[in-house]
C-alpha cells in the first residue's frame, strides 16, 4: 500500500489534526511514540523499523565500550525491566493498528527481554514471519558468559497472504558468488552478517542500526514511495536510510538530545555529523563507515 492509497482520506499531508497539532509523513517528532502513533490513522504506514530500549540498564558511556565520551551524545532513555511487557503490549497495539495489512515490522532486541516482545506480539496479533539473528563483528569482553555479539530481529506482519515481499529485490536466481553458489539463497538466510558503523571522530548515538541493515530491509519488503515507521528513532537512522531509498518517512523521539541529532542529520544532507559540519566528506549518498 503506497502512501497515497493507504491516505488518500486524510490531510493535504496524510496525517489528521488530533490534540491540536497536525503531523506530517517526512518529519520527525520529539514526543512519545505512543501519543504520536495514536494521532495517525489506522494503517496508514507500509513499514516499521525500530530499535526499542531493551530494559537492561544500559549506559552509553561506560568503558567497556571504548568510546570517546564528549562524542557520544547522553540521554537514553530506558526502561524498566519490571515495567517492560507492558510498555511493549502500550506500543506495540499501537503499531499494530496503523500498520498495513500489506506491510511488515522489523522489531529489534537483545536476549534478555525478548520474551516480552514475543508475548506482546502474539498477544496483539502480530504473526511472526521469521526470527532473524543479526551477527555483527564485536560484543562486550565477559569473564563469566560467553560474549553476546548479535541481535534479534522479530520479522512481524498482520496478513501473510497479503505482504509485501520482493525476493528478487537484490538478487535474482542466477547470480552466483566465486564458488558458484547463490548469492540470493545466500542473502536471504536468517542469520545476516553486517558490521556495526565506527564513526571514529564524529557525534554519535550510543546505539545505532547499520545503514546496510535498514536497506536490506527496505529493499526486500518495501517499495518506492511507500511510508517508514520508526517510534523509537534515535539517531534518526531508519529515517535518513528511507529517505536516501527514496521512501517516505515519520518517526518519534522522546529525547531531547537525540532529536535534535536526527534532525540535524535529515536538514543539513549530511549522514556523519562532525565537530565542524564543514568538515563533513560523508553526504547522505556515502555511508561507508571508517572502522
Amino acid at each position: 500500500m503506497g502512501k497515497n492509497a493507504a491516505l488518500e482520506n486524510t490531510s493535504h499531508h496524510g496525517i489528521p489534526e488530533a490534540m491540536g497539532e497536525k503531523l506530517e509523513f517526512n518529519q520527525i517528532y520529539n514526543m512519545d511514540c505512543v501519543a504520536g502513533m495514536t494521532m495517525l490513522p489506522s494503517e496508514c504506514v507500509d513499514l516499521i523499523i525500530t530499535d526499542p530500549p531493551f530494559a537492561i540498564d544500559f549506559r552509553a558511556q561506560r568503558p567497556n565500550y571504548n568510546r570517546t565520551g564528549s562524542r557520544v551524545l547522553e540521554g537514553y532513555s530506558e526502561v524498566a525491566a519490571n515495567d517492560y511487557l507492558d510498555f511493549t503490549r502500550t506500543w506495540m497495539k499501537q503499531a499494530h493498528r496503523v500498520l498495513s495489512t500489506r506491510g511488515s515490522a522489523f522489531i529489534f532486541s537483545g536476549w534478555n527481554n525478548l520474551k516480552d516482545i514475543l508475548i506482546a506480539a502474539d498477544e496483539i496479533g502480530f504473526i511472526t514471519v521469521n526470527h532473524i539473528i543479526w551477527k555483527y563483528q564485536f560484543g562486550v569482553v565477559c569473564k563469566r558468559r560467553f560474549v553476546t555479539s548479535h541481535y534479534h530481529c522479530l520479522f512481524l506482519c498482520k496478513d501473510d497472504k497479503k505482504r509485501k515481499f520482493f525476493n528478487s529485490a537484490r538478487f535474482d536466481g542466477t547470480s552466483r558468488d566465486e564458488n558458484g553458489g547463490s548469492l540470493r539463497y545466500r542473502d536471504m538466510e536468517d542469520v545476516w552478517v553486517i558490521k556495526r558503523e565506527y564513526w571514529h571522530g564524529d557525534k554519535k548515538t550510543p546505539t545505532k542500526l547499520p545503514a546496510a541493515l535498514v536497506e536490506k530491509i527496505l529493499q526486500y519488503t518495501s517499495e518506492e514511495e511507500d511510508l517508514v515507521l520508526d517510534p523509537f528513532l534515535g539517531s534518526g537512522q531508519v529515517a535518513v536510510v528511507s529517505k536516501m531509498n527514496g521512501r517516505h518517512y515519520i518517526g518519534f523521539e522522546i529525547v531531547n538530545e537525540y532529536f535534535g541529532f536526527a534532525r540535524e542529520r535529515l536538514d543539513s544532507g549530511h549522514y556523519r555529523l562532525p565537530t565542524d559540519i564543514e568538515e563533513d566528506t560523508s553526504p547522505l549518498s556515502n555511508v561507508e563507515g571508517d572502522g
